[in-house]
């Protein structure tokens, strides 16, 4: 019989829950009296090795819940494995990541490192698909043998799990929309990373998102943020005529200061490089960044006004 299953279980895991509903429906964040009096020895995150056991279970639900059927297979009591689209899924893993000996994730797993780990979920985002339609195997307590998938709701829900783990983890991560391990955003700064570039110039929004690209990939060096600031400065020096109409000539000079004097680009004996490199690149980071961002929405709004006079 032809039929629709949506995977309750996947809702309703405990796994990765960090706010319940109040008494209003509203979600709160909750925590535990070992947190609030400072006495929990993973209060700022867990292990890797932790992290690593709870999505190994995350994953095995969403196998039993027919999330990597069409893709890996799925075992039926009368036929045995059936295969799904990739036949052999450790030649597939060192064809695509280049590595050995992460297949299968449930005995592999004791022995990932956090590269290892971080391939995997690349890897599983890529070949995730949600179960839509399938048959009952009634025989032996079969299950669900499922017939069409829809990658995009499939992705979205492997996202969405992949991240409650990672929010558990000691050091800040999480996977993007187009299924990247990417550092999260400094507290107060998530916003930025989602907000749309407001400009049609492609010169402008290929090298933002290069840059932010670069800047947020796991294992980036400081070399690599480094560069990824002096690509938003010469984003901010491509726009500077523009600049020079939209604040004060000292604003604008003063904009260019750090970017030229630290170390950041027009290298000399002249330029400051004695500072704490990891903490000042992330401020000027998000310093260039927040303001392209608010250039770009005043060009944006003044071309519009422009616009409106003109008609």
């Amino acid at each position: 019989m032809l039929q629709s299953c949506s995977s309750e279980r996947l809702q309703r895991s405990p796994v990765t829950a960090k706010l319940s509903k109040g008494l209003s429906g509203a979600e709160v964040e909750h925590s535990y009296y070992s947190q609030r009096e400072g006495l929990n020895p993973n209060a700022k995150g867990l292990p890797l090795a932790d992290v690593i056991e709870l999505f190994v279970r995350v994953f095995a639900q969403l196998q039993r819940d027919g999330y990597f059927h069409e893709a890996f297979g799925y075992q039926c009591v009368d036929a045995g494995h059936i295969e799904g689209k990739i036949a052999d899924i450790e030649l597939e893993m060192l064809l695509s990541i280049r590595k050995k000996k992460l297949w299968p994730i449930e005995k592999a797993a004791t022995t990932f490192s956090e590269d290892d780990f971080f391939d995997v979920l690349e890897f599983l985002f890529q070949h995730v698909s949600k179960p839509i339609e399938g048959n009952q195997h009634d025989w032996n307590g079969c299950g669900m043998h499922w017939e069409t998938f829809n990658q995009s709701e499939g992705r979205a829900a492997f996202r969405a799990k992949a991240n409650g783990v990672l929010e558990l983890y000691a050091r800040p991560f999480e996977l993007s929309a187009a299924g990247e391990v990417l550092r999260k955003a400094e507290v107060g700064f998530e916003p930025i990373f989602d907000a749309d570039v407001p400009s049609r110039d492609t010169n402008v929004v290929s090298r933002l998102s290069a840059s932010v690209l670069r800047y947020r990939r796991h294992g980036s060096t400081l070399d690599d943020r480094r560069h990824a600031v002096r690509d938003l400065a010469d984003v901010l020096e491509y726009l500077r005529p523009r600049v020079k109409t939209l604040l004060t000539t000292n604003d604008e000079r003063d904009l260019f200061k750090i970017a030229n004097n630290f170390g950041i680009r027009h290298l000399n004996d002249q330029q400051k490089t004695n500072y704490d490199s990891a903490l000042w690149l992330s401020w000027m980071f998000y310093y260039y960044l927040a303001t392209i961002h608010v250039v770009l929405r005043k060009i944006d709004h003044d071309d519009g006004l422009s616009g409106q006079k003109h008609r």
